[in-house]
């Protein structure tokens, strides 16, 4: 029996609070007019981590004015919280990793991925706590919903450790590092900035998810309900990103300079990250579509999900393609 520890509040409730506490909101989101009509403005979901510097650099650059868009970034403690903010009607757009989305798909049928915005096996890595030197002494670990636990647990295979015999403590990103300083964890996998605030409290980096063969994808996300009536405008909204994402992948240094002016991360801290994480938005493939069932099968046999999604339906391949201005 797999060891599972949720402290306070469920997860879910803990991810809805931070959406709309970050937001300043607490009201859905202001509709789009249906097609034919104009747009209002639109809310995108977003973390507070540098891999969003593409959505950071688009407001900065005034991108989405350009392309005749209101768009207001809707920022989040990240993991679940981000789709969560789709979910519950506070934004119409959000971008998350392909494990966290799977998750949630399989509980809101009407979710669907548009494109794929980012990649990378080396942007998330292992933490250890002070006095850790060999996986073997874990005996727990931080995970959140998703993509961090379809981590973790992939790093215990690695190192040929029964899952059964670590308890997986569910907390939020911004948590881990002070449970690892309290001891209360023995390691977590994670993103920035909670990687240097880890270390800060005296863990140490033990290797990136690429040395233990993963990686991750994040997919630009919508509700059927509204994308069913706004795709004109959403395919605007996901070519400005990708071409944002360029600027990130020529330009570093903007992208650096617009996620400290949006996140206060200093902008040394973005550049040491950006550069481990591949920007470019393209198509969801097959390749996507059968990796995405690959996880989900892994979630279902975990019991963290009940029914796989149908990811055939929910994964739109070819929609940025058909709907994105050429």
């Amino acid at each position: 029996m797999r060891k599972w520890f949720t402290p306070g509040r469920s997860a879910a409730a803990l991810s809805l609070v931070g959406v709309l506490l970050l937001a300043g909101c607490s009201r859905p989101a202001t509709k789009t007019e249906a097609a034919g009509g104009a747009s209002t403005k639109i809310r995108i979901a977003v973390g507070v981590d540098a891999a969003y510097a593409p959505f950071f650099v688009a407001k900065q650059e005034g991108l989405f004015a350009k392309a005749g868009l209101d768009v207001e970034l809707t920022q989040t403690e990240g993991g679940p919280a981000i789709t969560n903010a789709v979910v519950a009607g506070v934004a119409q757009l959000a971008a998350s990793s392909d494990a966290t989305i799977v998750t949630l798909m399989a509980k809101t049928p009407d979710l669907r991925a548009l494109a794929v915005f980012q990649e990378s096996s080396q942007y998330l890595k292992v933490v250890l706590r002070k006095g850790i030197t060999d996986a073997k002494q874990i005996k727990a670990m931080a995970v959140a919903p998703g993509l961090v636990t379809l981590a973790a647990a992939r790093y215990l295979e690695s190192e040929h450790i029964d899952r059964a015999s670590v308890k997986f403590v569910k907390a939020s990103a911004p948590d881990f590092p002070a449970l690892l300083s309290k001891g209360d964890v023995d390691a977590y996998v994670v993103y920035e900035p909670w990687i240097t605030r880890g270390v800060e409290k005296g863990g140490t980096i033990k290797e990136s998810i690429g040395d233990y063969g993963m990686k991750y994808v994040q997919w630009i996300e919508a509700d059927q309900k509204w994308l069913a009536n706004n795709a004109a405008v959403a395919g605007k909204v996901v070519k400005v990103i990708a071409e944002a994402s360029d600027i990130v992948a020529k330009d570093p240094q903007k992208a650096a300079d617009a996620t400290e002016k949006e996140i206060k991360i200093p902008a040394a801290e973005t550049l040491k990250t950006v550069g481990l994480i591949s920007f470019g938005v393209h198509d969801i493939t097959d390749a996507d579509v059968t990796s995405a069932k690959s996880i989900s099968d892994f979630f279902v046999q975990e019991k963290l999900i009940t029914t796989a999604p149908d990811l055939d339906q929910q994964l739109l391949k070819n929609w940025y393609t058909q709907n994105a201005p050429h």
